[in-house]
């Protein structure tokens, strides 16, 4: 997707063909203005605004249509309106789409006056010719570099942009073996340990990237203010501490059903519940530490993040691992 479409006011794709029906009008009136006003054939809904213009109700097509004529608006009116801030950004009204349903939203000023309509034909028309774009990008953004950089680029300048964010991962690789080297007597005591070291891995990587992607998302285009962050910091320890729980019980729970080994199985339950904290944090706090920094989190982020979650993974296994033994 372009890079600041999500984050464009939704002002900007509003429609301006909506009827305001006064709240005291009767069903023939409003038929009346209906009939008078030149109307767009995407109008799904009539807004009830009061004597002061303000947004007070929304009026379907449908019920207007099977009321009776001496029926007034404000009887017929549903009173509680979702409605669009004008200065929201696409991206607020997308949430709105998924979380509510909706066919369309009145935008309203800070007076609660009507400014326009957004419709999901409009937004879907918006975006959808640049997500199969933004899908590609997203996905070598991850793996630390943008596709726009390196379509016309040479060879050389491919490997240049490339090659410094794939140093984080031979990083962390190369830590990762110098540590399972000293704590080779750990693995040879216990095989079971060695067997779950993939599994272990593979879930904080997992919870990382997921964090990650959040994070990218969420600090991206509005200011990342020090309100903001705890927020999301919170909510997403909230979330860590939920999926390393569950993680780790459910890990422990074969652990112990295979081998038999309370031992082995508290190891790895709990190796697991704090690996997988640390790595949702680490998912959430590198995006945004480098998006303080001035720097591109889309590019950065994934290696980096990827690279700290394996080392503090594997500090967690084989340390809790030797301290139980």
């Amino acid at each position: 997707m372009e890079p600041d479409l999500l984050q464009k006011p939704v002002s900007e794709i509003t429609r301006q063909d909506f009827i305001a029906l006064p709240v005291s009008a009767t069903v023939e009136a409003a038929l009346a203005a209906i009939r008078k006003k030149a109307t767009g054939e995407e109008i799904i809904y009539f807004y009830v605004v009061d004597e002061a213009g303000r947004l007070i109700g929304v009026l379907p097509a449908r019920r207007l249509l099977a009321a009776a004529l001496a029926q007034r608006v404000s009887d017929l009116m549903v009173s509680r309106v979702i409605a669009v801030a004008a200065t929201a950004t696409v991206l607020d009204v997308c949430e709105l789409f998924v979380c509510h349903r909706f066919l369309a939203f009145p935008v309203i000023d800070h007076d609660r006056r009507i400014v326009g309509t957004v419709d999901l034909a409009l937004l879907t028309q918006e975006v959808v010719d640049v997500s199969e774009k933004e899908r590609m990008e997203d996905l070598f953004q991850t793996l630390g570099f943008r596709v726009a950089e390196v379509q016309n680029a040479s060879p050389f300048k491919a490997f240049r942009l490339r090659f410094p964010w794939l140093l984080a991962t031979i990083t962390g690789g190369t830590i990762c073996a110098f540590m399972a080297g000293a704590y080779e007597t750990t693995l040879a005591q216990s095989l079971v340990i060695a067997f779950f070291l993939t599994l272990v891995l593979g879930l904080a990587e997992s919870v990382s990237a997921q964090s990650m992607t959040l994070a990218v998302q969420a600090t991206h285009g509005a200011p990342l203010t020090w309100a903001r962050f705890q927020r999301a910091f919170r909510k997403e320890l909230a979330t860590a501490l939920l999926l390393g729980m569950a993680s780790g019980l459910l890990v422990a729970c074969v652990v112990w059903l295979w081998r038999h080994s309370l031992w082995a199985a508290a190891v790895i339950g709990l190796s697991i519940v704090l690996s997988v904290i640390t790595a949702c944090l680490m998912g959430f706090l590198v995006p945004s530490l480098l998006r303080r920094l001035k720097l591109d989190p889309k590019i950065a982020a994934g290696p980096v993040a990827l690279a700290l979650a394996d080392i503090f993974t594997l500090l967690f296994y084989f340390n809790i691992a030797s301290f139980m033994r």
